[in-house]
């Protein structure tokens, strides 16, 4: 089953042992497909060299360069397309919108307020990490 989650979900499984991490888990063990695009890497790139995740990821004895190298064995990456404006309160939603569209996926999952009010996009279900695992269930 396809899925997209955003880049603080991305951030999340990766950093800490909460929601988000059970949902990478079940990326590694293939019961999830992970897309993500272009700009999604850029961003998470750019992100987690934000100040305030320095410390967690000396704390776990990595870098960003491995974080993402790690995490590239584990997803899909398709090409950024460009689709007209859906979230207007925050634009760069839209990253995660054209990628789910594009990777055909089933889900997307998210903490993002914006994303969630949507609930339904194009057939594709915004959900939050608790949601979508209760969801599986």
């Amino acid at each position: 089953m396809k899925v997209v989650f955003d880049t603080n979900i991305i951030i999340s499984s990766l950093l800490w042992q909460g929601l988000p991490n059970k949902l990478l888990k079940l990326v590694k063990h293939g019961k999830l497909q992970l897309c993500i695009s272009h700009c999604i890497v850029e961003e998470l790139s750019r992100v987690l060299r934000e100040a305030k995740f320095s410390h967690r990821i000396i704390v776990l004895n990595t870098s960003v360069e491995e974080l993402i190298a790690g995490l590239s064995k584990l997803l899909k990456i398709y090409p950024d397309e460009i689709i007209s404006p859906t979230v207007e309160v925050d634009p760069d939603d839209d990253t995660i919108l054209s990628c789910a569209l594009t990777a055909g996926a089933k889900y997307i999952i998210t903490g993002d307020s914006h994303l969630l009010e949507l609930k339904k996009w194009s057939n594709i279900s915004i959900l939050t990490p608790r949601q979508f695992l209760s969801h599986l269930r």
